[in-house]
């Protein structure tokens, strides 16, 4: 398996560990208060199980991730992170070294696979808020000829305007949906855990390159 793929899962997992409490507070107002604990849980266990594993390529190394996180994350998350990076693995096959294109193809499967399980779209309060302005900006940055980090970057800003977009709707989804509009004013969890993982990865790659 690629070292730097072993790195950014455990970048992903140290800033999911670092803002575990964060995560929590913000699902406590909407939802179960678990989403940092278990997020947290699940990303220590796939850290565990690929490093005891180190030899998997990076398509291989994606589907064992998204298995475990399958089977270790609770909630609706475990269910859609698990999908993303079931679905993120198909076109990462016989790829060593990803490169932005294959990444926009891999932030895709991962949205059309999250979409497919928790039959949600962009502007029901979920994490597509900010994962799908993530992939367009991504996308918008491959065609205007971008630095991969250039477009990680905008992808990242993207993802911050669909964090702060989910304070100004209502839930349509999960157990945030019962408030109805007592929902407003509050930023989703799941689009915020996204944030911080695309956070991760970007902040890793600027220190690999």
């Amino acid at each position: 398996m690629s070292k730097n793929f072993i790195g950014a899962i455990g970048a992903i997992q140290k800033s999911i560990d670092t803002n575990k409490e964060f995560l929590t507070q913000l699902d406590g107002a909407i939802g179960d208060a678990d989403h940092g604990i278990n997020m947290s849980r699940g990303f220590e266990a796939v850290v565990t199980k690929l490093q005891a594993e180190p030899d998997l390529d990076v398509s291989v190394g994606l589907k064992k991730v998204g298995m475990i996180l399958l089977s270790s994350v609770g909630g609706a998350s475990g269910p859609l992170y698990g999908t993303a990076f079931m679905r993120a693995a198909v076109p990462a096959q016989s790829q060593s070294d990803i490169s932005k294109e294959t990444a926009a193809q891999m932030l895709r499967a991962a949205i059309d696979g999250i979409k497919e399980r928790g039959k949600a779209v962009p502007g029901e309060k979920t994490m597509l808020d900010s994962l799908e302005p993530a992939y367009d900006a991504l996308v918008t940055g491959i065609n205007e000829g971008r630095s991969f980090l250039e477009c990680l970057d905008r992808a990242c800003g993207a993802a911050e305007k669909g964090v702060e977009y989910t304070k100004t709707i209502i839930a349509k989804k999960g157990r945030a949906s019962y408030l109805g509009e007592r929902s407003l004013g509050h930023q989703d969890p799941g689009a915020t855990s996204v944030l911080i993982m695309l956070r991760a990865l970007t902040d890793y790659y600027r220190k690999c390159v």
